[in-house]
């Protein structure tokens, strides 16, 4: 049985770490990417010397762009729901030749 996992290289705050992943390499890259970006990006503007504490703040970070976009995905689900729902109801009404309106 062949082990679906690859290994990629990736450099994040200076170091090198050898990922294996299930996903194509290209988005490990593209998420260690990302992840160094945001270390950075912090140790530039809070002047932060020591690189475990941007790593921490930066992973924190993206966890709270993580929750608040998942809040914001699951207000739109629910939005477009309420709506659907009242489109069928409207269509319901209209095909059965009442119209809640007149």
């Amino acid at each position: 049985m062949r082990d679906a996992r690859s290994s990629v290289t990736v450099r994040i705050a200076g170091e090198e770490h050898v990922l294996k992943s299930a996903a194509e390499p290209e988005y490990t890259s593209q998420c260690a990417q990302f992840l160094d970006d945001q270390v950075t990006a912090l140790r530039r503007v809070a002047r932060l010397p020591d690189t475990h504490r941007a790593i921490v703040l930066a992973a924190l970070s993206v966890v709270d762009q993580h929750f608040r976009t998942v809040a914001e995905l699951e207000a739109l689900r629910a939005e477009v729901a309420g709506r659907a729902t009242a489109l069928a109801e409207r269509l319901e009404q209209k095909a059965g030749g009442t119209d809640p309106t007149s």
